[in-house]
């Protein structure tokens, strides 16, 4: 599948919208403004925040790695990948509201969008065959 083919499937589309709402997370919560450096800062929520953003750009990749293989091989591992990072980034988003983040609304609105992307995902994912 072509590039612009990929950025048409709503699995991809709802990985972007993912995406945005993990960049403003951060911007929002982050001690430091360098997001190219929180993962060597000292702070777990600085952490986590690199880490939320990174999962969130990992699955994008899988997705476009998963919709453009011919391998089934990959496909599965891609697949399997995707459902980590789902719960992990499920994860983060309750340990950044045990941390104490003030800005709890943005964390809703990802549990939010995350929930959307499953049910997504799933749709996708059983289309693949």
């Amino acid at each position: 599948m072509s590039t612009t083919g990929i950025s048409h499937l709503p699995v991809y589309r709802r990985a972007l919208e993912l995406q945005t709402m993990s960049n403003a997370i951060a911007f929002c919560i982050a001690s430091r403004r360098d997001f190219l450096n929180l993962y060597t800062s000292d702070s777990l929520r600085d952490q986590v925040t690199d880490a939320l953003l990174t999962d969130t750009l990992l699955i994008r990749k899988q997705i476009a790695l998963a919709a453009s293989t011919r391998s089934l091989h990959i496909r599965r591992g891609s697949l399997q990948f995707i459902s980590i990072m789902i719960r992990n980034l499920n994860s983060y988003c309750r340990g950044l509201e045990m941390d104490g983040v003030r800005e709890r609304e943005y964390l809703d609105l990802m549990q939010t969008e995350l929930r959307s992307f499953r049910k997504s995902f799933k749709t996708w994912r059983k289309s693949l065959g």
